[in-house]
C-alpha cells in the first residue's frame, strides 16, 4: 500500500507539472561519440559504414577525419582518437593495440587517358618510380609521350608505404616525384597532366584516369579478392585492446554481412 500511495502521489505531481506548463525531464540513452582518424583511403568507406551503423545505434555517432595512416596511428598513441584507420600496418605496432582488417584493396597504377600504354611489369614500374627510367619510350609507349612525371603520396601515407613495399621492393620513390596528400589529389593531378603516372587505391578509380595492368592483371575487386593482382593489401581499423564497447559494436558491424555489403561497393570484402 505505501508503494501504491507513492506512485499515486508521483502521478499527481507529474499531472500538476504538465498542467502548469512546466517541462518534464525524461531520461535519454547516453549519447556516445567515437573519434576516428587516419587513412584517406579508408575515410570514404568508414564514413559510409558509420552512417549505416548510426541507423542501427542512434545513440552512437562517429566523427571521421581522414588525414593519413601515420596521423591516425599517432593520434591513437596519444589518446586523441578512439579508432585509427590504417591502409598499411607498420612494423613493431604497439602490443596494447588490436587491428582488424575490414576490406581488401588493390593499389592501381594510373596514367592520363591519352597515354597509349596498356600495362607494365613490376620491374618497369620500379624503374619509373625510382627515377632509373625517365622516358615513356623506354617502357613501350611512343617516344612522343615524352618524359615521365611520377606522382606519389606524402610521408606517413599508408598507400605510399604499401606501394614501396609491394612494387618498389623497399626502394624509395624518386625525389623527382610530385608529392600530394590524398588519393583524390593523385587522381586530379594525373587527369590533368598527360606525362604523369601515379598510384591510388582501387576505390578512387574513375573515368578521369586510365588504370594500367600490372604483370598482365587488371586492378579489379575480383582480381584483388582472388589475389591474382600483384599489388594487394588489407585495410585495417586499429584500436586499443580491449576496445571501448561502442567501438567494438562498430567493428562487429563493419565485419557483419550488412557492413561487408557496403565494403563490396568499393573494395573486396574480407569475409
Amino acid at each position: 500500500m505505501p508503494h501504491r500511495g507513492l506512485a499515486a502521489l508521483a502521478g499527481a505531481l507529474l499531472s500538476l507539472l504538465v498542467a502548469c506548463g512546466q517541462p518534464v525531464v525524461t531520461v535519454e540513452p547516453a549519447y556516445q561519440r567515437i573519434q576516428v582518424s587516419g587513412s584517406t583511403t579508408l575515410s570514404p568507406l568508414v564514413t559510409e559504414l558509420a552512417a549505416a551503423f548510426h541507423e542501427q545505434a542512434p545513440a552512437v555517432s562517429l566523427a571521421v577525419d581522414g588525414a593519413g595512416t601515420g596521423y591516425g596511428l599517432e593520434a591513437l598513441r596519444t589518446g586523441q582518437t578512439d579508432l585509427a584507420m590504417a591502409s598499411w600496418l607498420p612494423a613493431g605496432m604497439s602490443p596494447s593495440w588490436q587491428a582488424a582488417p575490414i576490406a581488401r584493396d588493390g593499389i592501381a597504377v594510373i596514367v592520363h587517358p591519352d597515354n597509349p600504354l596498356q600495362g607494365l611489369g613490376l620491374l618497369q614500374l620500379r624503374d619509373l618510380f625510382s627515377g632509373r627510367t625517365y622516358e615513356w619510350g623506354s617502357v613501350g609507349a611512343p617516344p612522343t609521350q615524352g618524359v615521365v612525371q611520377p606522382v606519389s603520396r606524402e610521408e606517413g601515407s599508408g598507400t605510399r608505404a604499401a606501394f614501396e613495399a609491394l612494387a618498389m621492393d623497399g626502394q624509395r620513390v624518386t625525389p623527382r616525384a610530385v608529392v600530394v596528400n590524398s588519393s583524390q589529389a593523385v587522381v586530379d593531378y594525373v587527369a590533368s597532366h598527360r606525362h604523369a603516372i601515379g598510384y591510388v587505391s582501387i576505390g578512387y578509380l574513375s573515368p578521369a584516369v586510365k588504370a594500367l595492368t600490372v604483370e598482365g592483371e587488371s586492378p579489379t575487386p575480383e582480381a584483388v579478392r582472388q589475389g591474382s593482382y600483384p599489388l594487394c593489401r588489407e585495410l585495417w581499423l586499429v584500436t586499443r585492446d580491449p576496445p571501448l564497447p561502442a567501438v567494438q559494436q562498430f567493428l562487429d558491424f563493419a565485419l557483419s554481412p550488412a557492413g561487408q555489403a557496403i565494403v563490396d561497393r568499393r573494395y573486396a570484402r574480407i569475409n
